[in-house]
């Protein structure tokens, strides 16, 4: 297989990532649902829960689903091996998007556990054997680790985009449903490959000797291990201020994308919108795709049924990239007409009496009197834009809902006469005419602006790594965060013009477009260098483990990430949105500063590691 390198890496390497790139599609499809889901109102299919509320969940989840890695790596270090250990993550994952598809209380519950148990065994063990795999070639392992990053973001590029697109416009349990299928494609896919990687992952019992002996002659100086231990220690504390601010984009930024932001887009920029918006959809898929031919070329006579698997997805994830770009072409805008909601009552109440006096005064006299006074006003009647990928006429009723619950102010859906039965806010409205051409961004789709860009810069990255300027770890990570830093100061500045008491306001697009590019440039720097060094500096026995070590600093920032997000409320309620986002400029900045000045010290404890 020496001979079938692709990009000068070994075919091995772009299983794991197309294996990664569908359960961090699963992973990430779903988490960009995970709060919009539990916020939205009962009428949008969602649960109607308050953002404190929903980003507590999402910190519990996002936590544990870090912390189990812990266990997972010494699971696969004893007993497992990584194989065994990523193919029964993977099983259970798949499970639990299939229970949240459901969508009941207690199966919603139990998808989430086990999402969080299966991500502790697939997690940290996928990437010990990118380590493994490169045990013999330490000069390229940051560039393998950077190229199995892409993976893991293509993956989220497309979960985002697709899930979150699903989710919002057709279906909450569509979303979770198609999050599962994926990684249920993914695991097939590893389970039929495995014969790519030897001998490498294998239980404890069957490793390699050479392996064995790796691992006795780091023993032998018990001093450079300790030290280098130590290092992943700083390197992985260091992460919890990145992680802290990174996983707002899951949380308190995608509050800020869902209520205050202007999404709504028309003319000229709605148009401008579709084709962005089909060629980020079109072209990272198609460089995927090119990498994926690649791998089949290379591998046909040696995997062949998993890549039977691999293309079947594929065929798959076009089919549904080419029916969303489909829907949103068809989408059009129709002006629409109403008087202003007013929420129903139990039959046979004495409000139900009382509405209906007032309904009967209305249709009279078309005119009521205003409290207090002698002026007589007509009934409030509201006139707004709905979209629909199917025909209007002029004329035409409809029965709508207002899924935000703004009283006809929000988002409204378009009710069939059986839906409208169900909802105590639906409205009847008449269509006046079709309008210019108008879209509403989804607030899930500002996700994949960080995949995205980091599809478009890893490359980049990856060359600089493996050139003369290729920096320290301690600089690296510095560099990463005050450019996190920065990126928060871009969100603090959009939002300096929103009152403290504001639930909902219309900022510029940009200032997320240009927050997610600095985070991102922030996470080259530390996510993927991150892996390759804790790969480096372990020992081969412990390996799992301090990977398990790595994404438990990772739970700890997740779980922080949502907790200080839950005060988003409170926080610019009384010193203003503005001030919430400074939070997280300052502090990954002076972190990154930290960093910087202990370059030094941190170097020689690596004891030559590069």
């Amino acid at each position: 297989m020496e001979n079938n390198y692709i990009f000068g890496h070994k075919p091995g390497l772009f299983l794991l990532f197309f294996t990664e790139m569908w359960e961090r599609f699963s992973y990430y499809g779903m988490r960009a649902l995970l709060t919009l889901f539990l916020v939205s109102e009962l009428a949008g299919g969602g649960w109607g829960w308050s953002r404190e509320d929903a980003l507590q969940l999402y910190a519990l989840y996002t936590g544990l689903v870090y912390l189990t890695p812990i266990l997972g790596g010494i699971a696969a270090d004893k007993l497992l091996g990584y194989r065994g250990a990523v193919i029964l993550g993977a099983l259970l994952m798949t499970l639990g998007h299939g229970a949240m598809a459901l969508e009941t209380s207690f199966m919603f519950y139990a998808g989430l556990g086990l999402l969080i148990l299966g991500n502790g065994f697939f997690k940290p063990n996928i990437s010990s054997i990118v380590g493994q795999l490169y045990a013999d070639e330490e000069d390229k392992k940051d560039a393998a680790y950077t190229i199995f990053y892409m993976g893991i973001n293509a993956g989220a590029f497309l979960g985002i985009l697709l899930c979150g697109y699903v989710g919002e416009k057709v279906g909450w349990s569509f979303g979770f449903g198609l999050a599962g299928i994926f990684m249920f494609l993914g695991m097939v896919m590893f389970q039929l490959g495995q014969s790519l990687f030897g001998e490498l992952g294998q239980r404890p019992s069957a490793k390699p000797k050479e392996a064995v002996k790796a691992s006795k002659d780091q023993v032998e100086d018990s001093t450079v291990v300790r030290d280098r231990l130590i290092v992943i220690g700083i390197l992985s504390f260091s992460t919890i201020f990145f992680w802290w601010a990174f996983e707002q984009a899951g949380g308190s930024m995608t509050i800020f994308a869902k209520d205050y932001t202007g999404r709504v887009l028309s003319g000229s920029a709605a148009s401008i919108f579709f084709w962005v918006n089909t060629a980020l959809t079109i072209v990272p898929l198609a460089i995927v795709t090119f990498v994926l031919v690649m791998l089949v070329k290379s591998t046909y006579g040696h995997i062949p049924f998993s890549n039977i698997s691999i293309v079947l997805s594929f065929v798959i994830i076009w089919l549904i990239a080419i029916w969303m770009l489909n829907k949103e072409f068809k989408m059009k805008a129709f002006e629409v007409t109403f008087r202003a909601p007013v929420a129903k009552v139990e039959a046979g109440s004495e409000e139900e009496s009382a509405d209906k006096k007032d309904d009967a005064t209305n249709n009279a006299d078309d005119e009521k009197k205003i409290d207090g006074g002698g002026e007589t006003a007509k009934p409030k009647m509201i006139v707004t834009t709905i979209q629909s990928d199917a025909p209007l006429k002029p004329k035409e009723e409809l029965n709508l809902v207002d899924i935000e619950n703004k009283g006809g102010k929000g988002k409204l859906k378009i009710l069939t006469n059986e839906e409208a039965a169900k909802f105590d806010s639906d409205f009847k409205a008449t269509v006046l005419r079709e309008i210019q051409n108008e879209t509403e961004v989804p607030a899930s789709w500002f996700g994949i602006l960080n995949s995205f860009f980091i599809i478009a810069f890893a490359p980049l990255f990856s060359k600089i790594w493996e050139s003369r300027w290729n920096p320290s770890a301690p600089v690296k990570f510095g560099i990463g965060l005050i450019l996190l830093g920065l990126g928060f100061g871009v969100l603090a500045i959009g939002s300096m013009g929103i009152d403290k008491e504001a639930k909902f306001a219309a900022v510029s697009i940009w200032w997320l477009v240009a927050a997610y590019m600095f985070h991102t440039l922030g996470e080259l720097c530390v996510s993927p260098v991150g892996l390759s060094y804790v790969s480096k500096l372990a020992p081969l026995r412990l390996v799992g483990l301090m990977f398990g070590v790595w994404f438990g600093a990772t739970a700890i920032a997740n779980y922080l990430a949502g907790f200080t997000g839950s005060y988003i409320d409170r926080i610019s309620e009384n010193f203003g949105l503005s001030t919430f986002f400074l939070i997280f400029t300052a502090i990954p900045v002076a972190a990154g500063i930290v960093m910087w000045a202990l370059n030094g010290w941190i170097k020689e404890k690596m004891h030559g590691i590069e």
